[in-house]
């Protein structure tokens, strides 16, 4: 037997194994979706697409929807910029480089309920202390305005580590001999960053962009933790949405409905990434 087909043999077992985990449930949610199925007062009838009709006319899906981007936009933009900025200055040379290194990944090491029970407090209109440092008493979880705001911050806050980390092994393979070559022919730092860092960053840059705008987009449980969704739905995510629906009122027909929309949303974002990566990452 070749070693081509010895290893798809060994790789077969885990190829089952993930069809049963990822494939059976997802067919199993797209039937679910094609049903009226309530719990409580144990109805389960065939309704084709319309629950897929309703939803065209649902103005909540369509406010969790928007939430969702703003929310997606938003912290994936700010993180990279804030990312970018900090692996640039830890990759220099300096005194205390491996302190400051693991300092700085502090945030992302904490669990997300952890970090988003920590920041409620921070939040905390008569307690917390980020009014106490501004000198201001701002309802920041009460604000449909700050809400929201306040959910990106959090996010921001906690997940930068992480782009730090992919950017910073992304610029420790540029070789060095470029800088040099680039700093005898007279470049200066921008033209440098511009000529050389981002072109040969960009392919660490798309993985950083594919990896945070899908976990953007699914989130949950930082936002669920520290609004709950509130005030009023305004930080009511697509994912927050779905799991009020299938597990609070238990409509697991509409609820998968939902499910499989955050589906294709994820799967239409995972194919316009690729296909970037596959054409030579022209961002």
């Amino acid at each position: 037997m070749r070693d081509e087909e010895r290893g798809r043999w060994f790789v077969m077992p885990s190829l089952v194994l993930l069809s049963i985990v990822t494939i059976y449930p997802l067919i199993y949610v797209l039937y679910l979706s094609l049903q009226r199925r309530l719990l409580i007062f144990d109805v389960s009838r065939f309704i084709g697409i319309d629950n897929y009709l309703f939803l065209l006319k649902d103005d909540r899906f369509f406010n969790a929807f928007k939430n969702t981007l703003y929310f997606t936009i938003m912290s994936v933009t700010l993180e990279l910029l804030l990312g970018l900025a900090i692996a640039l200055l830890i990759n220099r040379s300096f005194r205390m480089k491996g302190l400051i290194r693991a300092i700085v990944l502090i945030p992302w090491a904490i669990p997300t309920v952890v970090s988003a029970k920590m920041w409620e407090w921070i939040y905390n209109t008569d307690f917390g202390i980020l009014n106490y440092l501004l000198g201001v008493k701002i309802n920041w979880l009460g604000s449909p305005f700050w809400a929201i705001n306040a959910a990106v911050f959090m996010d921001v806050w906690k997940t930068t580590p992480f782009v730090v980390i992919l950017l910073t092994a992304g610029l420790q393979v540029i070789p060095k001999d470029l800088y040099q070559a680039a700093r005898v022919d007279g470049a200066g730092r921008w033209d440098i960053f511009t000529r050389i860092v981002l072109p040969l960053l960009k392919p660490v840059i798309l993985v950083v962009l594919i990896f945070r705008t899908l976990d953007a987009f699914r989130v949950f449980d930082a936002i669920y933790v520290l609004t709950g969704g509130g005030p009023a739905n305004t930080t009511e995510t697509l994912s927050i949405y779905a799991y009020k629906v299938l597990f609070q009122t238990l409509q697991f027909g509409y609820g998968s409905t939902l499910a499989v929309v955050v589906f294709l949303c994820t799967g239409g974002i995972s194919i316009f990434y690729i296909r970037l990566l596959s054409r030579g990452v022209k961002l």
